[in-house]
């Protein structure tokens, strides 16, 4: 639908890609704070990178999620610089902080071996890279883990808290 910049909200969560710098800016003007919300955990294969992707680190589908795959975060050194990439556009627009999407990946079934750990891992050198640019980062859907990133990351996003009562 089309994005109403007139709601009378401290912040919006809008998309990395669909989201023009303009329209941050005129809702940074008015005091608001803006996410830029990138899937971090999952491949979207309508996304302008979608190429930058190699097949071995596609996973299952995210069920409800037509087009959508898990990802091998194990493999940082393939997904870092991508996400890093999408980073780099969200401070180029002037957001103020990235919320990364799906990083909850090893409480799922991915089609990896993903460890507590290794989401660890993944979640500090995302937070790495969003500092390294200005922009606060977000722990998303992973309460489980916020005691152990609490001070890595700026805040964090829990989606459904009353319907799952967490």
């Amino acid at each position: 639908g089309t994005l109403d910049l007139s709601l009378p909200v401290d912040v919006y969560n809008l998309d990395w890609e669909s989201t023009t710098a303009a329209q941050v800016k005129s809702l940074k003007a008015r005091g608001v704070r803006v996410m830029c919300y990138i899937n971090a955990g999952a491949y979207e294969n309508w996304r302008s990178d979608r190429n930058q992707f190699p097949q071995a680190v596609l996973g299952s589908p995210l069920d409800g999620w037509d087009g959508e795959n898990w990802l091998n975060i194990n493999r940082t050194d393939v997904l870092v610089p991508i996400m890093a990439a999408r980073m780099d556009v969200c401070a180029a627009k002037g957001f103020d902080a990235v919320d990364p999407d799906n990083t909850d990946g090893y409480q799922q079934d991915t089609g990896f071996q993903i460890s507590a750990a290794a989401q660890i891992t993944y979640q500090k050198a995302l937070a790495q890279a969003a500092h390294q640019r200005g922009l606060g980062i977000g722990l998303k859907n992973n309460v489980e883990q916020l005691s152990q990133l609490g001070s890595v990351v700026d805040f964090a996003v829990n989606e459904q808290c009353a319907e799952y009562n967490e």
